[in-house]
């Protein structure tokens, strides 16, 4: 069937879009690393991107909006912070635990859960996260593929039991929470003489 004048005109208009999009997104993108040279928290930024999922806006997007991660001395008060704990509503001998509570930040719960889908997957060091990974600390690294290994297996064990993929995804970016807080508190930001240089 040969599309007419009015769908080849829509396609186009679609196909143009998009093209303005990317070159959009690739302005800002390339505006975030220009400023990211100069932000004190950019060894944490890079760290963070060591692992599956977590690229370069994620790991911008995390760290602006929760801050120094060291602040948070455990990381379960990280994963609460995130409103990704599950509610309870326990009396007497009775528990029953609920939906997460989606307290706290917003932008860096989505981020985190937003990562957590590509956990669904083997694990695996592609060339594009082993380009993300050079220069990093081995113990970075190391966290990084436990991580993989360890929320990859996860992902598959929960999807065999039947839970639907919107809930162990959830489950999934507690646990890459714990990882995320384990990377940040392995690396510190540029101290205040490094960034007057």
């Amino acid at each position: 069937m040969i599309p007419s004048p009015t769908q080849r005109l829509a396609f186009e208009e679609y196909v143009r879009a998009i093209g303005e999009a990317s070159e959009r997104v690739k302005r800002l993108t390339d505006a975030l690393e220009e400023q990211l040279e100069h932000w004190r928290w950019k060894r944490v930024v890079a760290a963070l991107q060591a692992c599956r999922g977590i690229q370069l806006i994620h790991a911008l997007r995390i760290v602006a909006e929760l801050g120094d991660l060291s602040r948070f001395t455990h990381p379960r008060q990280l994963m609460a912070y995130l409103g990704l704990i599950p509610t309870e509503n326990s009396s007497g001998p009775r528990h029953r635990q609920g939906a997460i509570t989606k307290a706290g930040n917003s932008s860096a719960r989505r981020a985190m859960i937003e990562a957590a889908w590509a956990y669904q997957h083997h694990a695996a060091v592609s060339p594009i996260i082993a380009r993300r990974q050079a220069g990093l600390p081995k113990a970075t690294i190391a966290i990084a593929w436990k991580a993989q290994v360890r929320l990859s297996a996860r992902f598959r064990k929960l999807r065999a039991r039947g839970l639907h993929k919107n809930k162990i995804v959830v489950a999934i970016a507690r646990e890459l929470t714990g990882f995320v807080w384990a990377i940040a508190h392995e690396i510190k930001p540029h101290s205040v003489e490094m960034r007057k240089r």
